[in-house]
């Protein structure tokens, strides 16, 4: 009888301690529905002025534990045609064959393919970024806003980040000026725990 119940406790601590092992970060999906999740831009205007605007239709996930932050990952598609600089006609000309060509690359994706905890909610995310038809691997220095329980029930976590993107590293033309090379990124992201 002892060696029944101990073989049986035993395998039982086995079986949590694999379990344990096992156990994988917390899923979120990112609340576009509910508009806590922003993907803002500003280029120089021939090296005069800002131009800033933001990408309104977009979706994706994350992946994220607090006790192993190197284990998280992300992934964004965007849909390019809703870039928006609130400005009609300047929107039509960004769209155009002149700049993003939404109508041969609609989509833009970012999977993460490394992230590094730098300390004090510091993240370094380094992924493939696939925009105008070119992927290319980018680094997002971001960091870790907070999270815990909503009013509703449920769990979020936030996080914002920025990145700086060449024009030409994607074959897009740069038609703004030689000040207007580079594209700067502003993420401001707030997931919900599935």
């Amino acid at each position: 009888m002892k060696k029944t119940l101990l073989k049986h406790s035993m395998l039982s601590f086995v079986s949590a301690f694999l379990l344990m092992g096992t156990a994988s970060a917390a899923e979120y999906k990112i609340d576009t529905k509910g508009a806590h999740a922003f993907i803002n831009f500003k280029i120089q205007h021939l090296g005069y002025s800002w131009l800033t605007g933001r990408f309104n239709d977009f979706e994706g996930t994350f992946s994220y534990d607090s006790e192993k932050p190197n284990d998280s990952k992300v992934m964004v598609e965007i849909n390019t045609a809703s870039i928006d600089s609130n400005h009609a006609e300047r929107d039509k000309h960004l769209r155009s064959d002149d700049f993003l060509e939404v109508d041969k690359f609609a989509k833009a994706k970012f999977v993460s393919t490394k992230i590094t905890d730098k300390g004090n909610g510091k993240l370094e995310v380094v992924g493939d970024l696939t925009l105008h038809g070119v992927t290319k691997s980018i680094t997002i220095d971001a960091k870790k806003i907070g999270e815990g329980k909503d009013p509703w029930g449920g769990y979020r976590a936030g996080f914002s980040g920025k990145t700086t993107l060449g024009l030409k590293d994607f074959g897009i033309p740069e038609r703004l000026g030689p000040a207007s090379t580079e594209v700067h990124m502003s993420l401001h992201i707030e997931g919900i725990r599935q």
